[in-house]
């Protein structure tokens, strides 16, 4: 069995203004960062065997602020990195829509065959999310492992692992710095936890709001 502790990275610029971010390496914002501080703090009293996270600067950090507590070096892992946006990284939804609707129509009623622009199909990430997978389900004891990445591949990873199609992803909200507990058995998996926030309660300035971006 392995325990999985899913944090999604705390918010960026880009979260707050509703674009985009894909692969870009975007930096926490300040309130991403205490949002982070603020998890650190959540699972400092947690069992953590060790943390994997996006090489993103986003993830990385995030997971650095949990690792300070228990004295572990973060691995990076760049399946664990945002689905790839391509041309469409760093627009909102409305540019996107008055730039290429016809594309955007495409990618919207089918994203599991659908590339962006110079991007990635949702087929892609599920398909490098699912090796994440297979290598935990393969470690050989019982394990607590932080797992730190974005919205897209979180949401992605839990419905492989919970035998719902990847397509069903946006039915799972993941929202910036929530964690989530997820049990690994080589016959399934157990949810425990989703989209927890109690650990940011009373931080100032935080954006609290629909389906989470990309």
């Amino acid at each position: 069995m392995t325990r999985l502790l899913l944090a999604r990275h705390g918010q960026t610029d880009w979260n707050m203004q509703r674009r985009f971010q894909g692969q870009a390496d975007i930096p926490l914002h300040p309130v991403g960062l205490a949002q982070a501080a603020a998890l650190g703090r959540r699972l400092a009293s947690e069992r953590v065997d060790g943390i994997c996270a996006s090489d993103l600067e986003r993830a990385r950090r995030t997971a650095e602020a949990i690792a300070g507590h228990h004295g572990l070096e973060v691995t990076p892992d760049v399946r664990l990195r945002e689905v790839l946006m391509g041309a469409w990284e760093g627009l909102t939804f409305a540019e996107v829509e008055r730039r290429d609707p016809e594309a955007l129509a495409r990618w919207v009623a089918n994203p599991a065959t659908v590339s962006l622009p110079g991007g990635e199909t949702l087929t892609t990430l599920a398909e490098r999310v699912r090796a994440v997978l297979d290598d935990l389900r393969q470690r050989p004891e019982e394990e607590s492992i932080a797992l730190v990445s974005h919205g897209g591949t979180l949401q992605v990873l839990l419905c492989l692992a919970l035998g719902m199609p990847p397509e069903n992803h946006w039915r799972l909200r993941v929202d910036e710095a929530s964690l989530s507990e997820l049990y690994l058995y080589p016959e399934g998996a157990i949810l425990t936890r989703l989209n927890d926030r109690h650990h940011l309660d009373g931080l100032t300035g935080a954006w609290s709001g629909g389906i989470s971006d990309p």
